[in-house]
Parts: structure tokens; sequence; C-alpha cells
């Protein structure tokens, strides 16, 4: 009898996004995703409010509204967790909702707290093992400077200190992600960011991601070499800038592609 080919897993899909997480700009991106799954009945989705865990009301705020979303768009299995911080990464009814899931959904905030809450827990264990054997991993804003590589040490930022890098969760080791890009000058004067450039740890590519705007893995590296380059589309509304040291910027827009 003829041997079968083994199935080996292949990672998921990634969304990087600008901002725009659970609004009807998503809807295409978001679709396209759940395509990757054979098609929105098959997604089975887990809200994340970890980056906002440090706001009153904000894990409430983005889980209602990332509810909404989803059911909007057909998915009948939507879960809205309350990971929000050490202790809630740990808690057996948490980790039930993570569980079967894939697609996992990282709304906005703080990502040094999202860095902190989710690195070398229980979490994030089940969603890296999900994301291993297909799952879809969607950062938006602080979720997509999470699941980079590095990110900027935003503490340093408030207390006036020069910006420099933090240990990212390394889902996407090769880059560095500035959401809201199209208004960076409103956080980051032009000098500081030149400078933070010139910093990039060797073989990091920063992208900036406008608002409304996502980033999207097309294909995975399947190489072994957890820093190949991989294929990339532009979704959403407006463009994603590419800076590599030692080259000018290359700006890519909606519906084309980039190796990074």
């Amino acid at each position: 009898m003829a041997q079968q080919p083994v199935s080996h897993p292949r990672p998921g899909a990634i969304a990087l996004v600008g901002s725009g997480e659970y609004l009807d700009v998503m809807n295409t991106t978001d679709l396209y995703l759940m395509e990757t799954l054979g098609g929105v009945r098959n997604a089975r989705v887990a809200l994340l409010p970890t980056a906002s865990g440090l706001e009153e009301n904000g894990p409430a705020y983005w889980n209602d509204l990332g509810l909404r979303h989803f059911k909007q768009l057909g998915v009948q299995d939507v879960r809205p967790t309350a990971i929000i911080d050490r202790a809630s990464v740990e808690d057996a009814r948490q980790l039930a909702l993570l569980e079967g899931a894939n697609f996992y959904y990282l709304s906005g905030g703080n990502p040094q707290h999202t860095i902190e809450t989710l690195r070398d827990s229980a979490t994030w264990e089940i969603i890296t093992s999900a994301y291993r054997r297909g799952a879809i991993l969607a950062g938006c804003s602080a979720g997509a400077m999470a699941l980079s590589a590095y990110t900027i040490a935003i503490r340093q930022m408030f207390m006036g200190e020069k910006p420099g890098w933090v240990t990212s969760l390394g889902v996407v080791p090769r880059l560095v992600v500035f959401p809201h890009f199209d208004r960076m000058a409103n956080f980051i004067d032009d000098t500081t960011f030149q400078e933070l450039l010139s910093t990039l740890p060797d073989g990091i590519i920063a992208v900036g991601v406008d608002e409304n705007t996502a980033l999207v893995r097309v294909e995975a590296n399947h190489t072994g070499d957890s820093m190949a380059a991989e294929r990339w589309q532009v979704m959403g509304l407006q463009t994603v800038k590419v800076f590599v040291r030692g080259m000018e910027p290359r700006i890519v827009h909606v519906g084309e592609e980039v190796m990074l």
C-alpha cells in the first residue's frame, strides 16, 4: 500500500491593524481572514481586550463592539473574554473560552500592558499553539504592536524620556509596527522617529500602518527560518509605509503586496 503523505499543520493568517477594529471599515479584512478558515460559519472568535485592562470601562466597551461586529458578519461563535491582567490569564474559566477558538483578536490600548500580561502565561500558550495549527491572530493598534518583534517603551515617552525598544511577543519576528501612522506626528516628532529608526535592531523592518488599514500576511514562510521574508497585502482604506534601514521608505497601497 502506498504511504500517504504526512500533513503538517501551518500557522494561520495574521492581521496587523492600524485602527478600526470591530468597525465596518474592517469588514472586508475580517471576511478575508475567515475565508482562510473555510468561511464565516467555521469561525470561532475569541475577543481579548487585554490592552484596555487598565481602563475602567475599556474591556466591556471593546467586547461589546467586537461581539456586535462579528455577529453582524454572521459569526455564530463569538467569545468575549475578561483576560485583562496576570490573574485572569491563568483563570480556568477564561482559558476555557480560548480552547477550540480559531480566531483570536487583540484590540487596542496599552501595548506594554498587553505584553507583560500575556507573556509566559497559560493564555498565551493556548493562543500560540492554536496559531501554529492554523488559527488567525489579529491585533489592532496596541494589539498589533504586541504581536511584533519589538515595540516602543510607552512608559518612557509618558515620563518625557526618549523612547527605546522593548521586546514584544514576537509572533512576527521581523517587524516593528507603528499603528495610527497617518497621525504619528501627533505622538512622536519626526526627529525622534528618525532616531528610533536608526536604532532598529539588525534585520528588523518597521511598518507604519495607517488608521482603518490592515497589513495582512497572505503567505507564511514555510522554510523553517523564522526571519525569512513573507508575503503581505494591504487591506482597508489607506496605506502602509515600510522602513528598511539604509533604504528609502516604500509606500504600499490597498490591494498591493509586499515581501517583509
